[in-house]
């Protein structure tokens, strides 16, 4: 006894021991003989016991369990733990003097850990009962364990999702640096874009996960500006007709970029961050660069993030020109003078422009006329 008392490796919580019977003298037996290992709880039935356990089914380690009681007999008892599976998580041993062989194996069939004779032989039942709580308890700190290495694991994947849109972003920012811009204009984009999946038809049938990838996609929309020379992309005056061929480039430059950095390849985003790139100055219309698609042969997301640049652009002051106030915006948009956008794309982004406008009112480049 003395030995069994040293091994027992017990933590707080699953601890108590459940004896359902309703005989109690059987009941006082085994309190007697494992009162000294684990708090213990009694039934004088199995509706009782079951009731029990169901209210707290974490609490108990073991449940000894009789086959003949008034109310509920004792293979009721296991169908109903069975059908709240409930016996994978609470070990149930039958302790009875019916241990018939049809018992038995209605016993096993359902579940139970095993079947003890009456009358019990202490040691034997002591030893077969520890030994399988026991084996209970380490499966229950494994699988914490494993619960817990899972979440870090999580959250390790998500640092360096993290990680790598901050590289994306990094990236946009340090491009539009070059011509002479703050790099909240990449932010402002990526905003405008997911107002628009999210909160538009724009982003009908779009999964939350690809309203995601795309949102982080229009940031590398201007990649391909890094290829212009400073000359172009940062004179103050109108472009020559060979310089704005030059700029134009900068969409088919941007895809090349993309397609070359091969850890990128393996990032959800880079289908759309490549068709981005390559067509957000195509136009509904038909007019836009480089490949004069039109209509529907311009993806959605390549659509919003044509009309966010426009949008954002228009609305702060740029090397060439200064911010146009609000409603000189919206009718540019509106009379196509930034080029045709979808009848039904304007629609949306009229939906919802003025929560946009909200994003330009401590923009120190932004108009201060109509804002």
């Amino acid at each position: 006894m003395e030995q069994l008392k040293e091994e027992k490796v017990f933590s707080g919580g699953f601890d108590t021991l459940l004896i359902v019977d309703d005989d109690e003298i059987n009941r006082g037996i085994l309190d007697n003989l494992f009162s000294a290992f684990f708090p213990v709880e009694e039934a004088a039935d199995g509706q009782e016991g079951l009731e029990k356990i169901l209210e707290r089914p974490g609490k108990y380690c073991a449940v000894l369990l009789d086959v003949v009681m008034p109310r509920m007999d004792g293979l009721e008892v296991l169908r109903r733990l069975k059908e709240e599976e409930l016996l994978e998580r609470v070990p149930v041993f039958l302790i009875t003097a019916e241990a018939s062989d049809s018992v038995m194996k209605e016993a096993y069939r359902l579940g139970v850990m095993d079947v003890i004779s009456k009358p019990v032989v202490p040691y034997v039942v002591l030893r077969r009962i520890n030994s399988v709580i026991e084996l209970f308890r380490a499966r229950k700190r494994l699988g914490s364990k494993v619960e817990q290495q899972k979440t870090e694991l999580l959250e390790k994947a998500h640092q360096i999702i993290e990680l790598n849109q901050g590289m994306i972003e990094a990236l946009s920012t340090a491009i539009e640096f070059r011509s002479n811009e703050s790099g909240a204009h990449v932010r402002r984009i990526h905003d405008i874009t997911r107002m628009l999946l999210t909160h538009t038809a724009m982003g009908e049938g779009m999964s939350e996960e690809q309203i995601d990838d795309i949102a982080l996609a229009s940031f590398m929309h201007d990649v391909g500006k890094i290829a212009i020379p400073d000359a172009i992309l940062n004179k103050p005056g109108k472009l020559t007709r060979e310089e704005y061929e030059i700029m134009k480039t900068h969409t088919v430059q941007g895809a090349r970029l993309l397609e070359k950095i091969s850890q990128l390849k393996a990032n959800s985003a880079y289908v759309y961050a490549y068709d981005i790139a390559l067509h957000h100055h195509e136009r509904w219309d038909g007019g836009g660069y480089p490949d004069g698609l039109k209509g529907e042969a311009i993806s959605p997301w390549a659509q919003v993030v044509s009309l966010a640049d426009v949008y954002d652009a228009l609305s702060c002051k740029r090397v060439y020109k200064a911010a146009f106030s609000r409603d000189k915006v919206l009718e540019m948009i509106r009379g196509g003078e930034c080029g045709v956008f979808n009848p039904r794309l304007l629609d949306c982004f009229f939906s919802v422009e003025e929560e946009l406008a909200k994003m330009y009112e401590n923009v120190e480049e932004a108009a201060l006329d109509g804002r």
